[in-house]
């Protein structure tokens, strides 16, 4: 694959696209300042950010799904607590909290309110963690709980056992408090406690965020915010090039370039982060030869190179330097590969094809374009038919609404953040834990379940590492997972945009109230 060709080819077939996806936004919809520029150039007085973001919202429900990542990145939405930029807890609604065996008591910051003004009071913390408990499958463990009101601003939660990572839990923007007496169903409008206030929605589209004049954390600067829908990086990198994005994260290595060539333009950022590149290979579907083939002819080290700058290869889902990242995996080997397929009754056809019983070895790898998994499907599809296996591409656009869910692949291609707070067990749970939502391609270990439930209430950090490595190193050797790399978080400004959480390894925040632009 040439990848200069590519790049060029992709960027003039996006460029009318792009102009006439930014402009006709323009049209409508779009603050007053955004609609005048042709004619009178930016207000001065007023500060909107334009933003480009890859993934669709559907409603502003933060409790449903992975939604409260996007109010997150909003602006409209806190949790108790939220991941600082050295990957720590720190208190955001909450005080302060304090741990007495499986006893948490939680006091809230006094000043604490809602965008109506409403206080945020202990009752209504607990009325959303139970209601997140309820519509959100991975955090069903809220509603094991017992919950005591001590005061308007003081709650304590009794665990059914020793849970070492309830603030992680708790920090989890998923977890967000909002008034649930006034926002109405949540798909269209949310009452909540950020820096900003939904000012227009559109389910699958365009969402416009403006300040809250009313927000407890003190002075936001930004006078609002539109976020743009736009799943192609290309379309991000063409519209940022014409004046119409003024930042976006998840940059790619080609648009790296670009803007690094012009640097009293944009200014790019580039952080260590914890998202994870990785695949599920399907054991309902794929027999064990064909599943280490698969792994011996994926060169992750190859896929780096190729991404140039943007992710760093892995072995597991966790970064090496962390005590609970020491996974390892064999050395690429296609010619072992090769071997693996033909030991197993597969021989080579005359178009370069393995099949067995007249039936040509070929592979469907589902994927979703975002976060450079469309690269990734076509980099796997040309290594894998190096060594003889077909391979056909499946793009969705909601990933977890189909092939996740249905289970309807033999390679499932996701990215997510493998380490949202310096603890394994949050991605171990999601995706190795039997029932686990990311547990689609029918992995099943007793042993390995059997650790992962010492995992959950295991307190000495050491034994917690010991455990995470020796879960992950089970499905690696069983070949249930591909761990490809881990992404590094870049972000562009134009010139005079500063605070959009760019030094934060997690990509689940962006505007803050602090955020602000020339």
């Amino acid at each position: 694959m040439n990848k200069k060709i590519f790049v060029f080819l992709s960027i003039l077939i996006v460029s009318a696209m792009a102009l006439a996806g930014c402009r006709n936004h323009t049209g409508e919809g779009l603050p007053v300042n955004e609609t005048e520029a042709a004619g009178e150039g930016r207000e001065q007085e007023k500060k909107i950010l334009r933003v480009s973001e890859a993934f669709v919202l559907e409603t502003l429900n933060p409790h449903l799904d992975y939604q409260g990542w996007y109010t997150s990145i909003y602006g409209l939405t806190e949790a108790l607590f939220a991941m600082d930029d050295q990957s720590s807890v720190k208190p955001v609604l909450a005080e302060s909290a304090e741990a007495e065996g499986n006893e948490w008591t939680v006091k809230i910051k006094e000043n604490a309110c809602f965008s109506n003004g409403n206080p945020v009071t202990s009752g209504m913390v607990v009325r959303n963690l139970k209601n997140a408990g309820e519509i959100n499958p991975r955090f069903s463990n809220l509603l094991d709980y017992n919950y005591k009101i001590i005061d308007d601003k003081t709650f304590r939660i009794t665990t059914v056992e020793v849970y070492p990572t309830l603030l992680n839990d708790l920090a989890s923007p998923e977890l967000a408090i909002v008034d649930l007496d006034n926002s109405g169903d949540m798909a269209k409008e949310l009452v909540a406690t950020g820096p900003f206030v939904i000012s227009k929605f559109e389910p699958g589209g365009t969402v416009e965020v403006a300040r809250n004049d009313k927000y407890w954390g003190g002075e936001v600067k930004l006078d609002g915010a539109v976020f743009y829908y736009m799943p192609e990086a290309d379309t991000s990198l063409m519209a940022m090039q014409n004046g119409e994005l003024d930042s976006y994260t998840s940059v790619t290595s080609d648009a790296a370039e670009i803007y690094g060539q012009a640097p009293d333009t944009y200014k790019l950022v580039t952080v260590p982060a914890t998202r994870l590149q990785f695949y599920i290979l399907n054991e309902n579907r794929l027999g064990a030869p064909v599943r280490k083939a698969i792994n011996l002819a994926v060169d992750s080290e190859a896929i780096e190179t190729y991404l140039n700058g943007t992710v760093t290869s892995t072995s597991g889902p966790f970064s090496p330097t962390a005590a609970y990242g020491k996974a390892a995996k064999a050395a690429v080997d296609p010619e072992g590969a090769k071997e693996l397929l033909e030991a197993d009754g597969y021989i080579l056809n005359v178009d370069g094809y393995y099949e067995k019983d007249g039936q040509v070895l070929s592979l469907n790898i589902a994927y979703y374009a975002a976060r450079s998994l469309d690269t990734l499907a076509a980099l796997m599809q040309e290594q894998l038919g190096k060594i003889g296996i077909k391979v056909t591409l499946t793009c969705e656009e909601d990933p977890d609404g189909t092939y996740i869910a249905t289970g309807d692949f033999d390679l499932a291609l996701y990215c997510m953040i493998a380490d949202k707070a310096s603890d394994p067990y949050y991605f171990i749970s999601c995706t190795l834990a039997e029932g686990a939502p990311y547990n689609c391609g029918g992995f099943s270990n007793g042993k390995a379940q059997a650790w992962i439930d010492e995992l959950k209430v295991e307190t000495d950090r050491e034994k917690r590492a010991e455990l995470a490595n020796r879960i992950v190193q089970l499905a690696i050797d069983e070949d249930a997972f591909g761990y490809v790399a881990l992404f590094n978080k870049t972000t562009v400004m134009r010139k005079g945009v500063t605070n959009v959480s760019e030094n934060c390894p997690f990509d689940f925040y962006f505007l803050t109230a602090d955020t602000d632009m020339d």
